[in-house]
């Protein structure tokens, strides 16, 4: 089993950051709540504490005991863990005298294995508006900066038996310059972790985790044609065989020509799929619908109901497969409560209960780019690693308002043109998500002596790493009017062409 980190959670919009730096290294991690307690399983070797919106004087603020946690492991206190820390074991922390937020350089009064190897002056991002003021007793300072007396600091042997650290400033952002060499001295060279967690490793320990779980018994998988999906259905297939039953069902709102191209592909990998051609139930409930809310579920409710009706011809099947990645189950453990639904996601979550099934997810605890590099391992081509995700509701939220079959087709016809263009120009492997956006507007416009009055398409594309944020992508002006061109002069009841510059946040990447 490899060793593990803890990453305790208690709010920060870096803490999946951390995770992903820890990753980096070949060391696995997992986050956790803050609330919730820890399990010291054998494989745990050390705890990281986040930073957090919340301050340590606010009476509601998350206070676990890190003294309890350093009796039995090394841990490492990131921002309010640090002044978590120095408050509960006798330091004071206050209001700064002014909110100190962006690069700061650290001046080194000692060297410690913390900071082995990383430069004198080394440039950190700080986000905080408490300050430590004064460090408990025992306590030895590391490192300050210019404007902050205690940047890092380290607990005494009076403390507690294990090496307890903390640091006023974010190690995983980039803007950290030795943000990673310093999380690599904590976790291989204090806490001593194995740097063994590689994609081999993972495929190997998984698809044995799988055959444990299953045994002889029957999985049932639903199929998009995506990234997820498609690694998830080859590890369960490595692990049991033709016992996996994939569903892909087409809901008449796929690309151009997209469930003919992956049934093929995934007859090339083995996969026992069956397709299902129900787009024109999902065109006739869709019919007249133009509240996005209202149009996802009457998707996800469809294809439960599809899904469930094949799956049900099939006999003594015990468990679901599903393609759930890490962003998904942290989104869902909140260090705040529930948090306000910003938009239901697409995905098959009703139907473990509803069918009495046991759940197989062997993505569970990967983000997306680490998907791809098991997808890799387990030599699944190209064709299915390299898309862009697509909305489990597919075209049906990239139509504006209502949707019907006519509309599917015409934006079918402007993706397609828009996304071969960004293949031809090498530009898709450079994007992260990119798609077209039909909206509810019809503009004037002249075709030869004709005048013309047709719908309005968005071309969008972002840059991200895993869709917690993006940017626009900033494709080349000259592209852009060639896309724009090819669209309007091939695709009928199309006259104008714009491009979306929102990043996200504040906007979403899809517009509904």
């Amino acid at each position: 089993m490899n060793d593990k980190i803890l990453i305790l959670d208690f709010g920060s919009q870096f803490t999946q950051l951390i995770a992903r730096a820890v990753r980096e290294l070949n060391v696995y991690c997992e986050i956790q709540p803050c609330t919730k307690p820890v399990q010291y399983e054998d494989n745990l070797k050390g705890i990281i504490l986040s930073g957090s919106p919340f301050s340590v004087n606010d009476p509601v603020a998350p206070k676990p005991d890190i003294q309890a946690m350093a009796q039995r492991l090394p841990v490492l206190c990131i921002c309010y863990g640090a002044q978590l820390l120095a408050q509960q074991a006798g330091g004071e922390v206050g209001k700064s005298t002014h909110r100190e937020y962006g690069r700061a350089h650290l001046e080194h009064l000692i060297h410690d294995e913390l900071m082995a190897t990383i430069a004198p002056n080394s440039q950190v991002w700080m986000s905080h508006s408490d300050t430590i003021k004064k460090l408990p007793e025992g306590f030895t300072l590391i490192s300050r900066t210019e404007s902050i007396p205690v940047a890092a600091f380290k607990a005494g042997p009076a403390y507690a038996p294990n090496p307890v650290y903390a640091i006023q400033f974010h190690p995983e952002v980039t803007h950290s310059t030795d943000g990673r060499q310093l999380l690599k001295n904590f976790v291989v060279n204090v806490v001593g972790c194995k740097q063994d967690w590689t994609p081999a490793s993972f495929v190997q320990e998984t698809v044995a985790r799988i055959k444990n779980q299953v045994g002889n018994n029957k999985v049932v998988m639903a199929l998009s044609g995506g990234v997820d999906s498609t690694v998830a259905a080859t590890l369960i297939h490595h692990a049991i065989g033709d016992n996996l039953y994939c569903i892909f069902v087409d809901n008449g709102l796929l690309r151009k020509n997209e469930f003919e191209q992956v049934m093929e592909g995934y007859k090339h990998l083995g996969l026992n799929t069956k397709g299902v051609d129900a787009k024109q139930r999902f065109y006739s409930e869709l019919d007249g619908v133009t509240d996005p809310e209202q149009k996802r579920k009457i998707i996800g409710r469809l294809f439960i109901d599809v899904f469930q009706e094949e799956a049900t011809h099939l006999k003594d099947v015990s468990f679901l497969g599903q393609g759930t990645i890490y962003p998904d189950v942290i989104e869902s453990l909140s260090v705040h409560g529930p948090s306000a639904t910003i938009k239901s996601h697409h995905n098959v979550g009703g139907l473990p209960e509803k069918m009495h099934m046991s759940l197989v997810e062997p993505l569970r605890f990967l983000f997306k780019d680490e998907v791809r590099k098991i997808g890799r391992e387990l030599g699944i081509d190209d064709i299915f690693l390299s898309r862009h995700p697509f909305p489990g509701p597919g075209l049906g939220i990239r139509i504006l308002g209502a949707v019907s079959e006519d509309k599917v087709k015409l934006l079918q016809e402007a993706d397609a043109i828009y996304v071969q263009h960004l293949r031809d120009s090498g530009l898709y492997s450079q994007v992260w998500q990119a798609g077209t956006i039909l909206l509810p507007v019809q503009s004037v416009g002249v075709m030869g002596d004709e005048r013309t009055y047709e719908y309005t398409i968005a071309l969008r594309a972002v840059t991200s790493v895993d869709g917690m944020t993006a940017d626009w992508a900033h494709l080349p002006h000259a592209f852009l009017a060639k896309v724009s061109n090819d669209i309007i002069n091939h695709v009928k009841g199309i006259n104008r062409v714009v491009y979306d510059i929102s990043s996200k946040p504040p906007a979403t990447i899809e517009w509904e």
